[in-house]
């Protein structure tokens, strides 16, 4: 089974016959014990530090199907090396572009998105409501604001609505969460350590939906609610919605929560928060198992991991594209 591999220290990746070989660098720049990936195994690498590299190894990964993602020191997500479509297809692409350039069936798309997002994050805040936190006034403005969704006429209004459903949800975090305060979200760079991991998380998920992306016929530069753009994937930014209430802030509230991450895991800098290499590797090793959990699917009638998820929602938006089926997005029923 093909797994997600991170490389949280600078060092050099190179090919040995059909394995990876990383050799990480210590503070000082000297090689330490080095590291051997079977490539039969890998089914991603996430960077996180320096990575020495050729265009050799590059041309093995790519000829093997396996996507290289960077980060920075400030966790801020700075691309990825992607192989080469294995699955092209023109008629995908030509129905992707017409339905974006379509405003009314744009707009459609990306109401659904939205109605799927909003709708998993009431799912969370009912989830902790009836654990204990008194969340029902949140709930409620969310509610009433999500029976705005289908109201709008353009994308802008649709994004207003969106930003007013983010600001209450966020406020939740202050009661869900035990011994961290939020104040607010903040963005490049984050100004505590519950933005830290949010944004970590996002970048985390915008990743594996790039990913499932990758995996299908969609075109990940071509997108519905958020504007495409210059050298970004904004389908991947549409799809994270989605799952971010599911595998991001579900993963927070554990590692906070349960105290797996502490206060002595974050490092401030000028008016940043980033996290250490030990908080990265408890909250990764947290959004992996997150990924793996798996519920029984009520359509395919079969357990389904939450990382698969993802995919089938590619699938889904796939066949509204070819009118083949009107796309739902996926909403949490348990």
């Amino acid at each position: 089974m093909k797994k997600s591999y991170y490389l949280f220290n600078p060092g050099r990746l190179q090919r040995t016959d059909n394995t990876l070989k990383f050799t990480p660098y210590d503070e000082e720049g000297k090689e330490e014990k080095p590291r051997f990936l079977p490539i039969e195994n890998v089914g991603e690498l996430y960077c996180f530090g320096k990575l020495d590299a050729n265009s050799a190894l590059y041309n093995f990964l790519g000829k093997e199907q396996v996507p290289v993602h960077f980060f920075d020191y400030y966790e801020n997500y700075t691309g990825s090396f992607m192989p080469r479509d294995a699955l092209i297809s023109g008629k995908m692409l030509v129905a992707q572009i017409k339905m974006q350039q379509h405003k009314k069936k744009r707009l459609g798309i990306a109401q659904q998105i939205l109605d799927g997002a909003s709708y998993n994050m009431i799912r969370n805040l009912k989830y902790y409501h009836s654990r204990g936190k008194n969340l029902e006034s949140i709930i409620s403005h969310i509610e009433s604001l999500r029976l705005k969704i289908t109201e709008t006429n353009t994308i802008n209004e649709l994004m207003g609505i969106e930003g007013n459903i983010r600001k209450h949800y966020y406020e939740a975090f202050e009661t869900i969460i035990n011994d961290f305060d939020m104040a607010g979200r903040s963005y490049r760079p984050p100004r505590n350590e519950v933005n830290a991991l949010l944004s970590f998380g996002n970048m985390m998920c915008y990743s594996q939906c790039l990913r499932a992306i990758h995996q299908t016929q969609l075109n990940p530069a071509i997108s519905f609610l958020h504007e495409p753009g210059e050298r970004r994937f904004s389908l991947s930014l549409d799809l994270a919605e989605v799952f971010k209430p599911l595998l991001v802030d579900r993963v927070i509230f554990k590692v906070l929560n349960k105290r797996m991450i502490g206060t002595d895991q974050f490092e401030s800098g000028l008016n940043r928060v980033v996290l250490k290499a030990a908080a990265k590797k408890t909250f990764v090793q947290a959004f992996e198992e997150r990924l793996e959990e798996t519920i029984l699917h009520r359509t395919l009638n079969r357990q389904v991991s939450y990382k698969h998820l993802i995919k089938l929602e590619c699938y889904k938006l796939q066949k509204h594209l070819l009118e083949i089926e009107a796309y739902k997005p996926f909403k949490m029923w348990w």
